[in-house]
């Protein structure tokens, strides 16, 4: 139980960590603990027939387990600084970039060869948004799908097991300083190491507070997002789809001057249930096998929020508002655009009626009882903004699905190196804080294993 670095949370800012360390030829002995299971071990029981509703597993296999929440995401790496997080104000904008090109190449090697990469560096749909009040971020984007990138996973822990021990369905209790380093708890197991990097992702976000305070770590209160989840049919949005794939689109509010925004875009894909800390959220996944494509697309529509005096729960915040929803609805609420400006809740028939088939069993209901009104009436102007550039966005039929919410990790005091004040521990990834995605997450842990690399190597 002894190693020279003990990464915790397998995820992709952990499963790069550990491919970075690994490879560098240096003996070192390296260990990932991990909350979930092992990737083929990971099941949702929601099978939409004898199980077709979340059922509160103690630990989602759709949130932990190797490859953390993104193992069965779209598998979307999007390439740039403008959004996916502020990595690049600790490591420059240019090694951002690079340190993402070169986790963009990992992948391709591992599975991922074939796949399209997109580039919002088109014109024509730019000038069209910025014509109608939108605005068009600029990214490469590549697209694994939620198949392909299951794949690529699979590759690198086949590489990975070899040279790394895996301990799965390991709860790690506490972290404590030694003069040699780490000393971690899990129950009745207990290890220690010389590095210790920290990669447990947005649903390790109260665990990394007590970890914060008990080693005093400061830390700052970090923004929530929260909104919908969109679902039309596919040739609605196609145009943008075909050309970009994953559209970031941000809107300023006319009546509040909110900010809201597109995320997550999924054509051809499927609304998925989520479970974070026993809340049930909704998200969405595309996959990159035809013969899997459904007839809709989905996207969020977020709008966020930061609070700091006297309230600084943002989290807390979102938490609330998802329970409302689960309390209604006994899980995810669906209404139809129509209903919501109508002012009348969705019923099963009015569902059924509709031009546009769930591709998620979610409750009928009313969203107006669930997200507060400013932030519903920023949703419903960016639906009608959306529908200048996308024709049909706001048709009546057009189901939202409440709430979608992206819970942020406070941000964690850390320096240049990604390092806390405490000597040798990293924090990387969602839960630092600092990273938002896929592509920003993965950089980080390539960049903190380098740190640890250039320390031993001193």
């Amino acid at each position: 139980m002894n190693y020279d670095v003990i990464i915790v949370g397998a995820g992709p800012g952990g499963i790069f960590s550990a491919y970075e360390l690994a490879n560098a030829g240096r003996g070192l002995r390296i260990a990932v603990l991990e909350l979930g299971r092992a990737l083929d071990k990971r099941c949702c029981p929601i099978d939409g027939k004898k199980v077709k509703s979340c059922i509160r597993c103690q630990t989602c296999s759709i949130m932990s387990g190797f490859g953390g929440a993104g193992a069965f995401s779209d598998g979307k790496y999007n390439i740039t600084n403008q959004f996916g997080g502020t990595l690049y104000e600790h490591i420059g904008k240019t090694e951002a970039i690079e340190l993402m090109q070169y986790v963009d190449s990992i992948n391709l090697t591992h599975g991922g060869a074939g796949t399209r990469l997109y580039s919002t560096a088109n014109s024509d749909i730019k000038r069209m948004c910025l014509q109608n009040g939108l605005h068009l971020l600029d990214a490469q984007v590549r697209h694994l799908g939620t198949d392909i990138n299951y794949v690529v996973l699979e590759n690198l822990y086949e590489e990975l097991r070899r040279k790394v021990d895996f301990y799965f369905e390991t709860a790690v209790e506490s972290i404590v300083r030694t003069d040699g380093g780490y000393e971690l708890c899990a129950g009745e197991k207990r290890f220690s190491c010389k590095s210790c990097i920290i990669s447990v992702g947005r649903s390790g976000s109260k665990w990394m507070e007590s970890v914060c305070g008990s080693l005093g770590i400061p830390t700052m209160s970090n923004r929530v997002d929260i909104g919908v989840r969109v679902e039309l049919p596919a040739e609605i949005f196609a145009p943008l789809t075909d050309e970009l794939y994953e559209s970031k689109i941000v809107y300023r509010t006319q009546k509040f001057e909110d900010m809201v925004r597109t995320f997550c875009m999924n054509p051809h894909g499927v609304v998925v249930n989520e479970n974070t800390n026993g809340i049930v959220t909704v998200n969405g996944h595309s996959y990159e096998d035809r013969s899997r494509h459904t007839e809709n697309t989905n996207f969020a529509l977020l709008v966020s929020k930061h609070f700091s005096v006297p309230f600084k729960d943002s989290n807390g915040y979102g938490e609330s508002i998802a329970r409302l929803s689960n309390m209604l609805g006994g899980g995810v609420i669906v209404q139809r655009f129509g209903d919501l400006v109508r002012g009348r809740r969705s019923t099963e028939q009015r569902i059924r009626e509709s031009f546009v088939t769930p591709t998620l069993a979610a409750t009928p209901g009313d969203l107006s009882l669930v997200i507060p009104k400013r932030i519903l009436d920023g949703i419903i102007e960016m639906i009608y903004a959306l529908d200048k550039i996308a024709p049909g966005t706001a048709n009546d039929d057009t189901l939202l699905y409440g709430v979608e919410v992206k819970f942020y990790n406070m941000e964690v005091e850390i320096n240049d190196r990604l390092e806390t004040r405490c000597p040798g521990l990293y924090v990387i990834g969602d839960c630092s804080g600092v990273t938002h995605s896929l592509s920003h997450a993965s950089a980080s842990g390539v960049y903190a294993a380098r740190q640890i690399l250039k320390k031993s190597g001193e």
